[in-house]
């Protein structure tokens, strides 16, 4: 039984490997420079080139290796060029440009700033954004003049956070994420109840219809559903957001209803001759008990709210009432180019909050997992 258990570690361990390397790329992603961002093959480890460039120490990016002696010229009217040795002669730089296939050529007068070695590498200054590309300075060393060393950008993360108003974006978020559990913990509980704890005609009937509106995708509810919010003047707010979680949901009616069944019946019987109405049977007895169940619908609840897109991106047309999933699209979609390593910086930043309520609720979650469904 042992040598079973440790075969299926050793099947399931690379498996579970694989459905890591999105998150271990985003986390790189967001520790490095821009011009490791994306950069094929993958860069996994962020590192950090220096060099002296015009007599300054510098970050630099390494572009290429001189595979023949070259040339540092200055030309007047096309500024700093790197050009073949052979391109230069006697203060007259030659300049081949392909224009509509054809090579033309020309002779600028230039002035020798620099003779360069074959083998030497081409650098540049690193900048933190792709827009100041045409302003980084360069120059052309030795490789052995380059170093190169581990180093983790963890300016991306205060880059990422002044790019957008990421703590009103938080603000919102977090607010509707606290309605939607609220109104989802009431409403499904309160339901679950009387699914589960009292006997009247058509019960079992009306919970498989229920359940059978998990069938129902949500594309073919979505244009009905916003024509309804527009006609009550809800569009542009954040209540249908809210609001429909106070109306129940199948999957959690279903949840806590199995849990409700593992409760002894005896509970309840005792507190009915004791005069307890069902209202309080429901708030004094059954919720205290289903303290794990409702955790589990609460952090479902919470992470589906806080990684919600669709719904923001229907609803909301103003910027300040954007939530944290909306503002990373319009983040990505207003800086023209995307810019991956703030983009990552800013994921990872989202992702933080998930990571850190799960691991502190994990107890709970997994108590209300295991014992959901069974019923006592």
């Amino acid at each position: 039984m042992e040598r079973r258990a440790w075969l299926w570690h050793f099947i399931l361990a690379p498996l579970a490997a694989v459905f890591l390397f999105p998150l271990v790329w985003m986390v790189s992603t967001a520790l490095k420079p821009v011009d490791q961002a994306m950069r094929m093959p993958p860069v996994w480890i962020p590192r950090a080139h220096y060099a002296v460039v015009e007599g300054e120490r510098m970050r630099v990016v390494p572009r290429r290796t001189n595979a023949v002696e070259s040339v540092i010229v200055d030309v007047d009217t096309r500024g700093r060029m790197l050009l073949p040795a052979d391109a230069y002669h006697e203060g007259t730089a030659v300049v081949v440009r392909m224009i509509g296939g054809l090579a033309r050529t020309n002779a600028y007068a230039a002035r020798l700033k620099k003779r360069v070695p074959a083998g030497w590498m081409l650098v540049m200054e690193e900048l933190t954004t792709i827009s100041a590309e045409q302003q980084r300075r360069w120059d052309c060393v030795p490789p052995e003049a380059v170093e190169r060393r581990v180093e983790l950008a963890w300016r991306n993360f205060a880059a990422a956070v002044r790019a957008i108003p990421f703590g009103r974006y938080t603000l919102n978020t977090l607010m509707l994420c606290l309605l939607t559990m609220l109104g989802t913990t009431l409403s499904n509980s309160l339901v679950a109840y009387g699914f589960a704890r009292i006997d009247w005609p058509g019960r079992d009937f009306y919970f498989a219809v229920t359940l059978a509106t998990m069938m129902v995708p949500f594309p073919v509810t979505m244009i009905s559903l916003y024509a309804l919010f527009k006609n009550l003047g809800w569009v542009g707010t954040w209540l249908p957001l809210w609001v429909p979680s106070f109306f129940g949901g199948a999957f959690n009616i279903f949840l806590l209803r199995q849990f409700y069944l593992s409760i002894p019946n005896d509970l309840t019987e005792a507190a009915r001759i004791d005069g307890c109405s069902e209202f309080q049977i429901y708030w004094r007895i059954i919720l205290p008990l289903s303290k794990p169940a409702l955790a589990v619908v609460a952090l479902f609840q919470f992470m589906g709210t806080w990684n919600d897109f669709m719904g923001p991106l229907l609803y909301l047309n103003d910027q300040n009432k954007f939530t944290l999933s909306l503002g990373l699209q319009f983040f990505q979609s207003q800086s023209g180019g995307t810019e991956w390593h703030l983009l990552m910086a800013a994921s990872t930043l989202m992702l933080l909050p998930i990571l850190v309520l799960f691991f502190f609720t994990q107890k709970q979650f997994i108590q209300g997992i295991v014992t959901t469904g069974m019923k006592g």
